[in-house]
């Protein structure tokens, strides 16, 4: 593929297809532009759990024609409950106001079914699979990147939508050394406060679990008394999500974590399991109950770095997303 200056319109690579790299190929096919979306892994990975938009970002699934969709996978958010490790309620996050201020409701819904919306919105073949960065390359019409296939891309600008671990992030900083350009405080290891376990449980019984029934949300969090905390929510069709939080206290600790979890996924979660499993919940049980109701493709565990980077562009490269913001 190549992106000559002959064309009228810049066209655009994409590096990843989560979510922030759907979104944008989205608005890059409205908009006109010829794009390619290049995903490093094999396939679509369906994980994580809880996510919530609001007014911030609503309009513009609204823009897209989105919205409808994007309510039928959720439940709207009302108030979120705050417990202690005994389950006392410590406190109560209102939100009855929120679309009367705003105009949209605070919406809750699985991460996956955000992800299949967006992809339904993408022709198949603007997605390439497979497709690992390892380098790019200024060169007279653009940028090429040069993939671990030993297949090579030219395009007019390079959109760096690869997560925390960034190739692309990489790669601009190696340009803008080579070109003299100070790189800041940006090539810093990222802190790592959390680690974080998440999942999505199959339809459970609204007899045994009655909150289920109602068709507003309830997110429930609870603050243990060590390093850590618990959540969790109903979304559609009687189904929880549910997270495990637990507080790194020390940066040898996340180093270790780091490098025994690269990337989001179901392996090596056995040992957390084990740790929270009998941690009681507020809808009746424990925590291992809705474990057990989470088919092991659809837990995985994740590290919760929070940096803010300083450089977000360079040339005709830019980074959106956990690439260049990477916060909880």
């Amino acid at each position: 593929m190549s992106y000559s200056q002959k064309h009228p319109n810049p066209r655009v690579i994409v590096v990843g297809a989560g979510i922030g790299g759907l979104m944008m190929g989205l608005l890059l096919g409205k908009a006109g532009i010829t794009y390619q979306i290049f995903e490093r892994s094999s396939h679509v990975k369906a994980l994580g759990a809880l996510m919530s938009i609001n007014a911030n970002i609503l309009p513009v699934f609204e823009q897209l024609g989105l919205l409808e969709e994007v309510e039928n996978i959720s439940l709207r958010n009302r108030w979120t409950s705050l417990y202690n490790a005994k389950l006392n309620q410590i406190g109560l996050v209102g939100m009855d106001d929120y679309k009367g201020c705003t105009g949209y409701d605070f919406l809750v819904f699985s991460r996956p079914e955000l992800y299949d919306v967006l992809l339904r919105q993408i022709p198949k073949d603007r997605i390439s699979f497979n497709k690992r960065i390892l380098t790019m390359r200024k060169c007279i019409d653009g940028t090429r990147i040069y993939c671990s296939d030993n297949s090579i891309y030219e395009g007019d600008i390079v959109v760096g939508a690869d997560g925390a671990y960034s190739s692309v992030r990489h790669n601009m900083h190696k340009m803008m050394e080579n070109d003299g350009v100070p790189v800041l405080k940006d090539n810093k290891a990222m802190p790592m406060p959390y680690l974080c376990m998440v999942g999505t449980t199959s339809p459970m019984n609204p007899e045994k679990y009655p909150q289920l029934k109602d068709p507003l949300n309830h997110l429930h969090h609870v603050i243990g008394e060590t390093v850590f905390s618990w959540t969790v929510i109903t979304i559609p069709r009687n189904r929880f999500c549910w997270s495990v939080m637990v507080q790194i206290k020390n940066q040898a600790e996340a180093k270790e974590q780091r490098f025994r979890n690269s990337e989001w996924g179901p392996e090596a979660n056995n040992a957390l399991i084990e740790e929270v499993k009998d941690f009681p919940i507020t809808f009746g049980g424990t925590l291992g109950d809705m474990i057990s109701a989470t088919p092991k493709e659809r837990i995985s565990k994740v590290m919760l770095e929070e940096k803010l980077f300083e450089t977000w562009h360079y040339n005709n490269v830019v980074l959106i997303g956990d690439a260049c913001h990477k916060v909880q």
